[in-house]
């Protein structure tokens, strides 16, 4: 590798928004190296609303049984 050109690789925290933390390496800038989130799986809702999209295709596929659309 080239020296000078690559970005530092340091060790950070990541803490997620329901507290939960974990150690990664990366190139990210931090000032105290921990890394806040505020948007996980936990709480976001393309996690949350699983169960809502499920139903909803469920139903669309009802209708094209019965409808004999393919």
């Amino acid at each position: 590798m080239r020296k000078g050109i690559h970005p530092d690789y340091k060790e950070i925290t990541v803490k997620l928004s329901d507290g939960t933390e974990m150690k990664t390496r990366s190139t990210m800038e931090t000032e105290d190296g921990i890394y806040k989130s505020e948007v996980d799986s936990k709480n976001h809702p393309f996690y949350n609303q699983d169960k809502k999209i499920k139903k909803k295709a469920d139903r669309i596929d009802l209708f094209n049984k019965r409808y004999g659309k393919k």
